[in-house]
């Protein structure tokens, strides 16, 4: 089965749940993992930046990792976030963490250093050279501070072998259906942004990787699923429902929103790393009364 048909649909950006000493809590962890997939949804992303990632150390990284594949046990693929900005390093990593059970290594563009569109093709072209698994593009201006443009990621597309698609997250519909437009074949295009994965599976998105599957995975892997069939009305309707919820979860921060809601659910505890920390009890209010309906 190929890669486009692996990770079609919805992946979940898991979140890390924390203890109230900020320890990682596993049982919570393993409680996630069930509640997304028996919400239905295709795929699992771990170590994602809505896991926390920048304030995690390697070494409870790699046991997440290997937890998650240990839960997972094969019922559906996992891809491993691996990104940053210093490239060298993560070639480094890519031989480090364990990856013999993942899809692909879903990397994040280089956040702060601002390089080039050269820059940054030589950037994912040394980390497609160094991976043993395909890597998928993530571009997520709003976070690193510089867009991958399109004619460098279809340049990606075509010149990299090792580079099997990309979540893209720069909620720039025109740059999305140029992508769409002259992208091979075989490239994975999915939408990095909840809000927009309706309209853009529309312009032909493959799917999309979630914060919010991992609150409400039932209703958004089903809106994701009719609008890939090409149902667009139901789809409309359970997206209809999930606006307000998109506008809550990322009001003050992601993941902090995520992790409200998912403490309303009776998920989580509600703790996150600094410098990130809960959302005002206004906003908590807004989400309880959000999941109870």
């Amino acid at each position: 089965m190929s890669l486009l048909q692996q990770l079609r649909g919805t992946g979940v950006a898991l979140v890390t749940p924390f203890q109230s000493n900020f320890t990682i809590d596993y049982p919570a962890l393993e409680k996630i993992i069930n509640f997304v997939i028996d919400g239905g949804v295709e795929y699992l992303v771990t170590m994602g930046t809505t896991g926390e990632t920048p304030t995690l150390s390697k070494e409870e990284k790699k046991d997440i990792i290997e937890f998650t594949y240990e839960k997972v046990a094969g019922r559906i693929p996992v891809v491993v976030g691996i990104g940053g900005n210093n490239t060298a390093e993560l070639e480094k990593e890519l031989a480090w963490f364990p990856l013999d059970k993942a899809t692909a290594v879903l990397s994040a563009s280089p956040y702060y250093s601002k390089p080039s569109q050269e820059g940054l093709f030589q950037h994912y072209k040394a980390l497609a050279a160094a991976s043993p698994k395909p890597i998928l593009l993530y571009n997520v201006p709003g976070r690193t501070g510089r867009n991958l443009n399109a004619a460098t990621t279809i340049r990606l597309a075509r010149e990299v072998k090792n580079i099997a698609g990309i979540k893209e997250a720069s909620g720039d519909m025109a740059q999305c259906m140029e992508i769409l437009r002259d992208r091979p074949e075989t490239f994975l295009v999915v939408s990095g942004d909840d809000a927009l994965a309706l309209p853009q599976i529309a312009c032909g998105m493959d799917g999309v990787i979630s914060v919010a599957a991992n609150s409400f995975p039932k209703a958004f892997s089903e809106m994701v699923r009719l609008a890939l069939k090409g149902d667009f009305k139901g789809s409309k309707t359970l997206n209809d429902r999930l606006i307000a919820g998109y506008e809550l979860l990322f009001a003050e921060n992601n993941p902090a929103g995520v992790k409200a809601a998912m403490y309303e659910l009776k998920l989580i505890g509600n703790y996150l790393r600094l410098p990130v920390v809960p959302v005002s009890n206004e906003l908590q209010a807004k989400v309880k009364e959000y999941v109870k309906q």
